[in-house]
């Protein structure tokens, strides 16, 4: 059976839409708001349009905020277009579309592409929002389209990686029990 041709598959991707939809914004290049960086250590490029700050690196703009060990930037004569951040893990959190709660992705690696309005959250990806959890070792989320695709590790020795998710109920009750 194809993937796309799955029932589970369909079913995931709904679901997946419908708890990851609030980071359809991520970084709004055409915002008037500033992005704003904080770190330890800075080196700009200009010659090359790159930007890279190390040390308990911040980086937000209005509510939407990422931390980082090191965070990179990639600008071109179009603007700001590339952002990869790394750490242990690297944080991106952004409030909720309707104001009820926020988005709360970690990863190894956190790469965001204006070029194809993508997020990508790489290496021990989790992501949580209102007691709703998502894990992977790839979650990309297409910021346009508001689709995501979600990849297990490798099997290693001691089994695959797989895809986990917990949903919370209609009810609004939130369990405790995410397996952190």
């Amino acid at each position: 059976m194809k993937p796309l041709d799955n029932p589970m598959h369909k079913l995931l991707t709904v679901i997946l839409t419908t708890v990851l939809a609030s980071p359809a914004i991520a970084f709004d290049l055409d915002s008037d708001k500033p992005i704003t960086v904080s770190a330890d250590n800075a080196r700009l490029d200009d010659s090359q349009g790159i930007a890279t700050y190390t040390g308990a690196v911040e980086l937000v703009q209005g509510e939407t905020r990422l931390t980082a060990e090191r965070v990179v930037l990639y600008r071109s004569a179009q603007g700001l277009n590339r952002i990869e951040a790394n750490g242990t893990p690297a944080r991106y959190q952004q409030p909720v579309t309707d104001g009820a709660g926020e988005t709360d992705a970690k990863a190894k690696n956190i790469t965001w592409s204006a070029t194809d309005k993508q997020l990508t959250f790489e290496r021990e990806a989790v992501i949580e929002q209102n007691g709703n959890v998502f894990r992977g070792d790839i979650i990309h989320y297409d910021t346009e389209q508001r689709v995501v695709t979600a990849e297990g590790s490798a099997d290693t020795g001691s089994g695959p990686g797989r895809v986990e998710m917990v949903i919370q109920p209609r009810s609004g009750t939130i369990s405790n029990d995410s397996g952190n």
